[in-house]
């Protein structure tokens, strides 16, 4: 027996006048507010997350995050990885009614990679030369040089595909007037609550099973629990890992719990004194206690960075850690040319583990001279600030404080957005502003080919050089927590942190 309540939220009147009173209603709590709808110009895992209720794209992934066809049944390449022939479902239709064929797909990749549009994303699919619809079922993508995770690529939220129609009509409105194919139709979008109702028409027999979802915007770790124990959601993400054992004790919860593959970092700015100079990236490096950072902001639930490629993903090849060291640091600070240290501002999410994280940052740091000021942004300034400077040296972060994980399952997605030195903002997403020629020269060859013992030789190579050039702090790789009631089923917390929710189903 389905026990059927109303949601019980803010803002929930819009939805109810266009679903019925009483539905099968499923409301997820998150960290942060969403920055936009249109999957091919957001840099953030939750958006992505959001933009898949509403679209899909040619591949995707399942919930142990395996590579999987969804608008695409199959592909062939040739052996050089140069071509890729994709075979397409057919009599799928968008939500406005308009069909899913190649032309569709071509006209999105062809918006995606133009450059003059400047869509955040548009360095997925950069590689490819040409699009061609051969027939509706059948669409083909010539590259302009050998690129072996292409499919990976394929498989990321932006590349979800958007109705033409709707492009054509909205323009740079369709960030919110999104149309797609997926499980759920677009209602509404406010800053801080996301709402979307069942597909009636969807492709999938007996999906959704749920009648609408509701994410919204829970910054603060203990209001976000609460709303879960209060029944005012069936979901919430991150559990706060300080009230795990707060969350054991309600019977009527599970706690999720499983490996990632979010890495959690400082970037300093590599273009501005003082982290020009390496013995300061070093310094400050061996002044973070990595495994207290665990303790007090995760507690505990974050394992030590040891690469910049982390365990869970191809390729990974584990480093020498950075030890705890105040009288190193110290030492490296003096040669360097501060031995009295300096001041410095650290940039960041405004959620309670993110701004926790830079407090710990700014206590560990104080022990070697380094003053820094903390500040917290919401989603929306933080990617004006950060991500949408146009030349480098207009950047005025100092230290960002972030986590990234890299949603196409490769780890050219790990290093090629972070540490390219091509993928300087607004580009991508390098706001380490890092390059090494050598770097660039191993990531370029690690996709250069589909080659796996050549691909490990140069991923190896890149992970050492970065390494040692501690253009970062390297702090944790993140063990996801979740929460949810136990009448609900069918949820996936994907290992970059992303959710599909396209199965879920309250009993």
């Amino acid at each position: 027996m389905f026990k059927l309540k109303t949601i019980a939220l803010a803002g929930a009147l819009a939805l109810a006048a266009a679903m019925p009173a009483w539905a099968k209603d499923l409301v997820v709590g998150v960290p942060d507010n969403l920055t936009g709808l249109d999957p091919h110009n957001v840099n953030d895992t939750l958006s992505q997350s959001a933009s898949k209720l509403i679209f899909q794209g040619l591949f995707g992934f399942d919930g142990d995050m395996k590579l999987i066809p969804v608008l695409a049944e199959g592909y062939e390449s040739n052996k050089e990885a140069t071509e890729f022939t994709i075979r397409l479902r057919k009599g799928i239709k968008f939500h406005d009614g308009t069909p899913f064929n190649a032309e569709a797909a071509k006209i999105n990749f062809e918006r995606l990679v133009n450059p003059e549009n400047r869509l955040s994303r548009a360095s997925l699919l950069t590689m490819v030369e040409k699009f061609e619809a051969i027939d509706d079922a059948t669409l083909k993508l010539t590259l302009k040089e050998p690129f072996g995770a292409l499919i990976n690529n394929l498989a990321h939220a932006g590349t979800l595909i958007h109705s033409p129609a709707a492009l054509e009509k909205y323009g740079k409105d369709v960030m919110r007037n999104p149309v797609g194919t997926g499980p759920f139709k677009f209602v509404s979008w406010q800053a801080d609550t996301l709402k979307v109702a069942k597909n009636e028409s969807y492709w999938k027999p007996g999906l959704p099973k749920v009648d609408a979802i509701t994410l919204r915007s829970v910054p603060e770790n203990g209001s976000r629990l609460a709303m879960l124990q209060a029944g005012e959601a069936q979901f919430i993400y991150p559990l706060p890992p300080e009230m795990v054992s707060v969350a054991e004790k309600n019977p009527k919860l599970d706690i999720i719990t499983k490996p990632s593959i979010v890495t959690f970092y400082v970037a300093m700015n590599n273009l501005k004194k003082p982290f020009t100079d390496r013995r300061v990236r070093e310094a400050l490096n061996y002044a973070v206690d990595k495994r207290a950072f665990a303790k007090v902001v995760f507690n505990g639930f974050v394992d030590p960075l040891d690469s910049v490629v982390p365990p869970g993903l191809p390729f990974y090849a584990k480093q020498s850690e950075w030890p705890f060291d105040v009288a190193k640091a110290k030492q490296l600070l003096k040669e360097a040319g501060y031995p009295d240290g300096f001041e410095t501002e650290v940039t960041g999410a405004n959620n309670t583990t993110a701004t926790r994280a830079m407090q710990f940052m700014q206590q560990q740091l104080a022990q070697v001279g380094v003053k820094v000021k903390v500040t917290p942004l919401e989603s929306g300034t933080l990617t004006q600030r950060i991500w949408s400077v146009s030349k480098p040296e207009d950047a005025m972060v100092q230290l960002y404080y972030g986590g990234w994980s890299a949603s196409t399952g490769d780890p050219d997605w790990q290093l090629r957005p972070l540490l390219y030195g091509e993928s300087f903002p607004p580009k991508l997403f390098n706001v380490a502003y890092y390059a090494n020629p050598e770097v660039d020269a191993a990531i370029r060859a690690s996709i250069a080919t589909a080659d796996a013992e050549k691909r490990a030789d140069a991923y190896k190579k890149a992970q050492e050089l970065v390494w040692k050039d501690a253009p970062w702090i390297y702090l944790g790789v993140e063990r996801l927590l979740a929460a949810k009631v136990k009448t609900l089923a069918g949820v996936h917390y994907l290992p970059d942190r992303g959710l599909l929710l396209e199965e879920a189903e309250l009993h």
